[in-house]
């Protein structure tokens, strides 16, 4: 993850629009210290302009003083007639229902937790590069209590809040496997909320984890089953988000970041280990959905 955010900066540092992970308008704010935001009173007041005074003060208009006066084009005088056809007017375009529109994200409570010191994870600096070190086995881990922060965490986009929080979820879903399972009531919300800021790199990351999610056992498939009308509807919208790049390649495809072929893959995913009711299921939400299993 961290070699693909830096050669995406070495591929656009000479474009017009360079990679910035954090220029993102709808990106949770950093707080202004470790302590949490300044009072209100404490921070610097920005400088206004004085409104100017009222025109009574220096001159009485004409409107004012009830006058009434002919303008150039008012009167009747001197208009003729035309057997022209009008100018069509051009009418404004509908505006657009922004569906697919990125949302505000909602500040998460890993980051709550991380700031706090409650979570026993920290960043080891390394010349290769930075990774994830865990202060206990993973496998003793209270998932009921950890399992949800961390998800809670995929929709960060500043780091280490994002950093940790993925690769702490991979992490736990390698160790732990089936336990998971009486974990997933607790898990949909999180996820349908990262799905629900309709950030392509953040549902891009989601869907990645539901992978790994469903591999992880074979009952947590059908665990998922019930809970589809809170997770498909975001993969009925962009299951054809696809870039249009005509005899280009996309690399995309290859580094697993094209949200179309990411959302077909999760759901044939899903359709295979979410036993008999999956596909009806699926198919109740996502209508243009094709069985990858009956065929």
């Amino acid at each position: 993850m961290i070699l693909e955010e830096y050669l995406k900066k070495c591929v656009t540092m000479t474009s017009s629009n360079p990679f910035n992970p954090k220029a993102n308008s709808k990106a949770v704010r950093m707080q202004h210290s470790p302590f949490g935001d300044f009072p209100k009173d404490k921070m610097p007041k920005k400088q206004t302009i004085d409104e100017p005074e009222p025109i009574e003060v220096y001159a009485t208009s004409i409107a004012i003083k009830g006058n009434n006066i002919l303008k150039k084009g008012s009167g009747l005088g001197g208009k003729t007639s035309s057997k022209n056809m009008k100018k069509d007017v051009i009418k404004p375009a509908a505006p657009c229902a922004g569906a697919i529109k990125k949302r505000k994200i909602p500040i998460s409570e890993f980051r709550k937790y991380y700031d706090r010191g409650d979570l026993p994870i920290f960043v080891d600096h390394m010349g290769s590069g930075n990774r994830i070190d865990w202060k206990v086995d993973i496998a003793t881990l209270d998932l009921h209590h950890y399992l949800p922060v961390f998800f809670e965490g995929i929709r960060e986009k500043t780091d280490p809040y994002r950093f940790l929080a993925i690769q702490g979820t991979f992490d736990i879903l390698d160790k732990c496997g089936g336990k998971v399972l009486s974990v997933i009531p607790q898990l949909i919300i999180p996820i349908k909320t990262a799905l629900n800021t309709r950030d392509p790199d953040i549902i891009a990351v989601t869907l990645k984890i539901i992978q790994k999610l469903v591999m992880c056992s074979e009952q947590i498939g059908e665990a998922l089953v019930p809970y589809y009308r809170q997770i498909l509807p975001i993969f009925n919208l962009f299951k054809n988000y696809n870039k249009n790049t005509g005899d280009k390649i996309d690399y995309s495809q290859r580094k697993k970041q094209n949200l179309g072929e990411l959302i077909q893959d999760t759901l044939e995913l899903l359709e295979t280990y979410g036993g008999e009711d999956a596909f009806i299921n699926i198919k109740y939400m996502i209508p243009t959905y094709e069985s990858c299993v009956l065929t």
